[in-house]
């Protein structure tokens, strides 16, 4: 699996967990949609730490938190 899919899918976890929609992060952390979509959708390749930063912040989640999950340990690029 790609960074870019374990992402995606930690991101999609988290936002089930707490009720969070894709408008939630252009209304409460003034996140561009375009970069919300890209990458929810998995069709931005490479994830700049500082938007991972931004959307978990605005989702009231730890770096820590984001990242201690197994489903980064099965990615291999």
């Amino acid at each position: 699996m790609s960074l870019a899919e374990a992402i995606k899918i930690r991101f999609l976890s988290i936002m089930e967990e707490k009720e969070f929609t894709q408008y939630d992060f252009y209304t409460k952390g003034g996140i561009a949609k375009s970069t919300v979509s890209q990458v929810l959708n998995g069709t931005r390749e490479r994830v700049a730490v500082k938007t991972i930063f931004e959307m978990v912040s605005t989702m009231e989640v730890s770096l820590n938190v984001f990242f201690d999950d197994p489903i980064f340990s099965e990615v291999e690029d």
